[in-house]
């Protein structure tokens, strides 16, 4: 497992942006165009995001990917 993969798992950058919006995985699965069952992977860590994944999150959760790497990186140690 790479120190990118882990850190976006272990922190669960979606999950925690998911939170804040108050945002059901259900939600967050319709507004992405992902089947729920990925979300769930995601935030488990059974799953590692595509940098187009990535993106299509961020967009329904009303942020850029850029953010969600931030606090990946940021997570990690910058």
């Amino acid at each position: 497992m790479t120190r990118e993969y882990s850190a976006f798992c272990s922190d669960c950058q979606a999950l925690a942006l998911r939170k804040e919006e108050g945002m059901s995985q259900e939600a967050l699965a319709f507004e992405s165009g992902y089947h729920p069952t990925y979300i769930s992977q995601l935030e488990r860590g059974k799953k590692s995001p595509s940098l187009r994944a990535i993106v299509r999150l961020a967009g329904a959760l009303k942020t850029c990917g850029s953010e969600i790497l931030k606090r990946v990186e940021a997570g990690n140690g910058g």
